[in-house]
């Protein structure tokens, strides 16, 4: 899950080197961090919010067959 939403975010920020992506391992779910530079923020979430759940449901998608809960977290 870690590698997915690096691609995605790397390619929809403009410093892309700055893109870092943790991964925690809970008893219940994988916890993916994403953290980008201050001012690829807007980009990483969108108007309303519409890219970041963008990003979860792909995510959610790809965690479905693993049978796999995954939260995505974007931290600044």
């Amino acid at each position: 899950m870690k590698e997915l939403v690096e691609v995605i975010a790397k390619a929809l920020v403009d410093s892309p080197d700055e893109v870092v992506v943790t991964e925690k391992d809970n008893e219940k779910a994988i916890v993916v961090e994403l953290k980008v530079a201050p001012q690829d923020m807007g980009k990483v979430i969108g108007k309303q919010g519409r890219i970041a759940k963008s990003i979860r449901s792909v995510v959610k998608a790809a965690a479905s067959k693993e049978d796999k809960k995954v939260i995505v977290d974007i931290v600044q």
